[in-house]
């Protein structure tokens, strides 16, 4: 039987949608050892932090993703679930 550990990786928009052609996105690791920031991004570049999370042995298992209200095409959050096997 598997015991697993599980982590989320938060990806929150923290730009203006104005004339701000990229937003900005601050990452947010929260796991079992506390809540690390791991940064922000000019642009919705989550590549980075989930290899990140994979180096240290972490699976991306589901992605939520939030749309703000009647704007489809602007992402506001997105959220993945994470988990690893401990030994």
């Amino acid at each position: 039987m598997s015991i697993w550990e599980y982590a989320r990786l938060d990806y929150r928009a923290t730009g203006d949608y104005g004339a701000d052609r990229f937003m900005d996105w601050a990452a947010t690791f929260t796991h079992p050892g506390g809540i690390e920031r791991w940064g922000t991004d000019e642009r919705f570049d989550d590549l980075v932090h989930l290899n990140r999370a994979g180096a240290a042995g972490w699976q991306a298992y589901h992605r939520a993703a939030l749309h703000v209200h009647n704007e489809p095409h602007r992402l506001f959050a997105v959220a993945y679930s994470l988990r690893r096997q401990v030994e």
